[in-house]
């Protein structure tokens, strides 16, 4: 009983290590990606948190400091609670 317990214990232990990397890993890549489609902004902090939430929903940031939106639909189809774009 004590065997499967601790079995137990280590499986989940593994899962949760794997859950983390792979959030990490999400995160550098919109790290980075936004990093550089924010380079050229006015407002750096607004365009790197509003890329961030649009990098961790559609998974993509279209290439270039501006424009280039079709390389992405989800990127380019996200609207504000104004109707108006979104994402940088």
């Amino acid at each position: 009983m004590k065997v499967a317990i601790a079995s137990f214990l280590v499986l989940i232990l593994f899962l949760s290590s794997s859950l983390i990397q792979t959030t990490m890993a999400g995160s550098g890549f919109c790290d980075s990606k936004c990093a550089t489609r924010c380079s050229k902004a006015g407002v750096q902090d607004r365009c790197l948190k509003y890329c961030g939430i649009c990098c961790e929903e559609c998974k993509c940031v279209p290439s270039g400091t501006y424009g280039n939106k079709d390389e992405c639909p989800c990127y380019r189809d996200k609207k504000n609670s104004k109707g108006k774009p979104k994402c940088p």
